[in-house]
C-alpha cells in the first residue's frame, strides 16, 4: 500500500491544501472559504461539513475558522478514519479495493448493483488506470468528505454515481432497506409532494389559461394570452384563475401511491432471478407503472378539465361535477381522451430520455474528462431542452386529450373520436391548431421550477433529510440530488397532466376555488 508517507510529506501536502482553501490569505480557513473550496474541490456537502464535520476538537474559536495547525490536526484525524474505512472495504487485505469488493459492500447493506455499475464507481476514483483503488487514491478522493463509516461510503456511491440521472427521469426513485427502515424515503417523498403542490398552486392561472386556449382558441376568435386572462377574469373574477387547482393537487396522492406500488410489482416480475435491472428494463417498468396509475386515476383528469373550464355557478363542487357527468353522459365520459393520453407517454418519455442522454453524454465527452458529474447547470440545461423536445412532440396528443375531455360540455361542439378530432383541427386550423396554449405552458416552467426548488429544499431541511444518517454526504451527491429534483420538476412543470415522474402528496389546505 502506498500509504507510508513521512510526517513531513503529509504536513507539506496539508499545507498546500490549506493555502488553496485560504482564498483571502489571512492565515485562517473560515466557513465561507470552506464552502467555496469544498464545492470547487469536489469535497463534502458544504452545509454539513462546514457546520458539523470540519471543526476539530480543541479549536478555541470554531466560528473564526481554522489556522494551519488546527487544519492539519483535523486532516490527521480524517486520514486515520479513512484508513480504517479502507481496511474494512479491502476484504482480502491486498492493499487495493476492486470491483468485487465494491459489490460486496453494497450487498452487505441490502443493495444489489451490477458489475457495470461497480466499474463505474471504480473508474471515478481510479487515477492510474489499474481498475483498483489503492490507499492514496482513496485518501485523496475522500479526504474532505464527512464520511464516518462504511455505510456513509456506500450511500455516497449510491447517490453520486450509481443513480444515473438519465434513467431516473421516468422511473420512481428507489430506496434501500436502510432508507426504508430510517424513514428517509417518505421524508423525501413528502418534501417533493409539498413542493409540487405549492408549485402547482402558484402557477395555476397559467395552467388554466393553457387549458382555456386549448379548448376555445381558434383562427376566428384569435384568442391570445392577454385576451384569455381578461376573458377568465371578466367571467369569474380573480379567484376564477385557480379553478381546477384543487383536484389538480388532490389527484397527486393516489396517482403517486398507485405508481409506486405498480412499479415495485412490475419491476419484481421483470427482474425474475436477476439481482438488478438494466436501464431499458427500468424504463419499461416505469412507463408501465405510469400507464397503470393514469388508467386508475384518469376520471380525476377529466374532472380537473371540466372544473378548470367551468362557468360561474355551473358546478357546486367536485362531487356535483362528477354527479352531473354521470347523469348526463354516463360512466364512459370519465374516460374520454384516455387513448391520446396514454399514447402521449411514448413520445414524451422516449424523446425526452433520448435527447437528455445524448446532450449529457456529448457534454461529458467534449468538456469533462476527470468527472462523471456534469454539474447542476449542465444537467438543468439538458433537462430543460430534452423536456421541451418531448413536450413539443407530445403536445398535439395532449391538446386532443383535453378537447375530448371537454367537448361534451361545450354547446354545439362535435363529439369526435381521437382521429376525427385530429383531422378536424388540421382541416380547420392547420398544424398550428395542434399547439394552441403551448405558450402559457412554457411560460410557467421557470416560476414553477423556482417555487418547487425553494419549497423542496426548505421541506428537506425541516424534515431533517439533508443531515440524517445515510443521506448523501458529498458535494457530488449534494448537487446530484438537487439536479434530480430540478430535473423531475422541470418535466412536471411543462405539463402537470403528462405522466409524472416524481411522487407528490397534496397539501390538505389547498382547496378548489
Amino acid at each position: 500500500m502506498r500509504g507510508g508517507a513521512s510526517d513531513a510529506e503529509r504536513r507539506q501536502r496539508w499545507g498546500r491544501l490549506f493555502e488553496e482553501l485560504d482564498s483571502n490569505k489571512d492565515g485562517r480557513v473560515d466557513v465561507r472559504e470552506l464552502r467555496q473550496g469544498l464545492a470547487r474541490l469536489g469535497g463534502g456537502d458544504p452545509d454539513r461539513d462546514t457546520q458539523q464535520g470540519i471543526s476539530p476538537e480543541g479549536d478555541a474559536d470554531p466560528g473564526g475558522g481554522l489556522d494551519l495547525e488546527e487544519f492539519s490536526r483535523y486532516l490527521q484525524e480524517r486520514e486515520q478514519r479513512l484508513l480504517l474505512l479502507f481496511h474494512s472495504l479491502d476484504r482480502n487485505q491486498d492493499g487495493h479495493i476492486d470491483v468485487s469488493e465494491i459489490q460486496q459492500s453494497f450487498r452487505a447493506l441490502g443493495i444489489s448493483i451490477s458489475l457495470e455499475q461497480a466499474e463505474k464507481i471504480l473508474h471515478s476514483m481510479d487515477r492510474d488506470g489499474t481498475m483498483t483503488i489503492d490507499w492514496q487514491e482513496w485518501r485523496d478522493h475522500f479526504l474532505l468528505h464527512s464520511l464516518e463509516n462504511v455505510e456513509d461510503v456506500v450511500y455516497f456511491w449510491k447517490h453520486s454515481t450509481v443513480l444515473d440521472i438519465g434513467e431516473c427521469l421516468t422511473v420512481p426513485d428507489e430506496f434501500s432497506e436502510q432508507e426504508k427502515l430510517t424513514g428517509m424515503w417518505w421524508k423525501q417523498l413528502v418534501a417533493g409532494a409539498v413542493a409540487g403542490a405549492v408549485s402547482r398552486t402558484g402557477t395555476a392561472p397559467l395552467d388554466r389559461l393553457k387549458v382555456f386556449m386549448q379548448v376555445h382558441a381558434s383562427k376566428t376568435n384569435k384568442l391570445n394570452i392577454l385576451g384569455g386572462l381578461k376573458s377568465m377574469i371578466r367571467e369569474g373574477g380573480m379567484r376564477s384563475l385557480w379553478r381546477g387547482n384543487g383536484i389538480n393537487v388532490l389527484k397527486i396522492a393516489p396517482e403517486s401511491a398507485i405508481k409506486f406500488m405498480a412499479y415495485e410489482q412490475i419491476k419484481r416480475a421483470i427482474r425474475g432471478q436477476q439481482e438488478t435491472l438494466h436501464v431499458q428494463e427500468r424504463f419499461v417498468a416505469g412507463s408501465l407503472a405510469g400507464a397503470t396509475a393514469q388508467t386508475i386515476i384518469y376520471p380525476m383528469e377529466v374532472l380537473k378539465t371540466r372544473l378548470t373550464l367551468r362557468r360561474t355557478g355551473q358546478y357546486k363542487g367536485l362531487l356535483d361535477c362528477a354527479r352531473q357527468i354521470l347523469e348526463r353522459e354516463g360512466p364512459r365520459a370519465l374516460y374520454r381522451g384516455y387513448l391520446p393520453n396514454v399514447l402521449g407517454i411514448i413520445p414524451y418519455a422516449g424523446i425526452d430520455l433520448a435527447v437528455y442522454e445524448t446532450l449529457k453524454n456529448r457534454w461529458l465527452q467534449q468538456y469533462s474528462h476527470d468527472s462523471a458529474d456534469p454539474g447542476i447547470l449542465v444537467l438543468l440545461a439538458c433537462g430543460t431542452i430534452s423536456s421541451t423536445c418531448g413536450q413539443i412532440a407530445s403536445y398535439p396528443l395532449a391538446l386532443v386529450r383535453t378537447r375530448m375531455q371537454a367537448q361534451a360540455s361545450i354547446e354545439g361542439a362535435p363529439q369526435l373520436s381521437m382521429l376525427g378530432l385530429l383531422r378536424h383541427i388540421l382541416s380547420q386550423e392547420g398544424v398550428w391548431g395542434l399547439y394552441r396554449g403551448i405558450a402559457p405552458n412554457f411560460m410557467k416552467v421557470i416560476p414553477a421550477v423556482s417555487i418547487s426548488y425553494v419549497v423542496y429544499e426548505n421541506m428537506k431541511q425541516a424534515l431533517g433529510v439533508t443531515s440524517s444518517p445515510g443521506s448523501p454526504s458529498s458535494a457530488t451527491g449534494f448537487w446530484i440530488s438537487r439536479s434530480l429534483s430540478l430535473r423531475i420538476l422541470t418535466m412536471q412543470c411543462l405539463d402537470p397532466g403528462a405522466p409524472a415522474t416524481g411522487s407528490q402528496i397534496p397539501s390538505p389546505q389547498l382547496l378548489d376555488s
